[in-house]
Parts: C-alpha cells; structure tokens; sequence
C-alpha cells in the first residue's frame, strides 16, 4: 500500500491541511529516504562529490513546506508524488546554477512528473542510467576504456523508447510502485509494469 493512503497517515494528512506545522513535518519525514534516493539518481554526475542528496531534499523541503497550500488545494496527486516534483524542481535549478544547464521553466512542469518525456530531460534520464549501469562494472581500468563502455551503453539507451526509459529508472532505481510510476507519467498502470517487466527481463 502507498504510504499516502495508508490509513495511519489519514490523520497526519488531516492536520497537516489544517496548518499543523507538526503533522506536516511527520509526513515529509516518512517521504525523505525514498526522496534521497531519487536526487541521488537523477543528480548529475558532474556534480556528485559537490552537491548532496539529503541537502536537496532538505531545499525541496523548503519550497514544498511554502508551497504546501497548492498540494492540499488538489486531490489527485499523491503527496509523495507531489513531493518528487518538487525535488525535480530543485534539481533543475541546482543544473542550471552549477552547470548552466538550459531546461524548461520548472513553473511549467506539471506536478508529480508528468511532461518528463519528450521535454528535453531524455538525456538526464539517459545519463542517470548510464551512471548507475557502469558504476559496478568490471572491465578496462583506462579512462579510455570506461569512456567507451559509458558510450556503448548510452547508445544502448538511446535506441529505448522514452518512456520505457523513464520505466526502468522510476521502478528499478527510484524504487516507484508500478503504479507510482503510472501515475507520474501520465499511463495506464498496466501499461507500466508491462513496459517495466519487458525492458528489465530483456
């Protein structure tokens, strides 16, 4: 069951709406450690060593905790979805900051990911993926040889369907339920976890 909808957190969800400051941050905290782990997925790899993921979802935090009024005017969207966009959010404005990155206008974005696809954030998925696929690879020690290995599987990558990208690094390094995932992409939640069990068992 989705942490959003367990029934313990009903209650948090209920007095959070209604301004308590505690209840609010009793639900960012059950959301931090599965946030973490996706700035630190989606983090571009030049930046990592420079910028942390638990200092991310803390600025996130920030901007949600001012902006929390916008969540609870809404019904639809999962507050751990909700919370994901905004962490996007901060990661684009951390990659135009350091890196100088030209993205789209984060204010355009709909929450909880959708647009993600097709929006010009492909490569950063791409990238993330290439990331993590060759971090624990075995092979050429020369700087030459990880290069070509980084290469061949971002052109691997590359010839994906987008949203079958998308898949596989919201399911299996982003640890999104299948219908998370569906939901943040705008899809049918068995459209997801078909797209997932197909890319992943190739």
């Amino acid at each position: 069951m989705c942490a959003d909808h367990a029934p313990e957190n009903a209650s948090l969800l209920a007095l959070a709406a209604g301004g308590d400051v505690e209840a609010w941050g009793g639900l960012l905290a059950m959301h931090q450690a599965r946030l973490q782990s996706v700035a630190a997925f989606r983090l571009d790899p030049r930046l990592r060593g420079r910028v942390d993921a638990a200092d991310v979802v803390q600025e996130a935090f920030i901007g949600a905790t001012a902006r929390r009024a916008e969540f609870f005017q809404q019904s639809a969207q999962p507050l751990f979805l909700w919370l994901r966009w905004m962490v996007g959010n901060t990661l684009r404005e951390l990659h135009r900051h350091h890196l100088g990155v030209r993205m789209r206008d984060p204010q355009r974005e709909a929450p909880g990911g959708r647009g993600s696809v097709g929006d010009g954030r492909a490569d950063t998925t791409r990238a993330a993926l290439v990331a993590q696929l060759s971090a624990g690879a075995t092979g050429p020690a020369t700087a030459a040889g990880r290069a070509d290995v980084s290469a061949r599987l971002s052109e691997a990558l590359g010839r994906m369907d987008e949203t079958d990208r998308e898949v596989l690094a919201m399911r299996h390094y982003e640890q999104l339920s299948s219908s998370e995932t569906a939901q943040a992409l705008g899809i049918n939640e068995r459209a997801a976890a078909k797209r997932y069990t197909r890319r992943w068992s190739a």
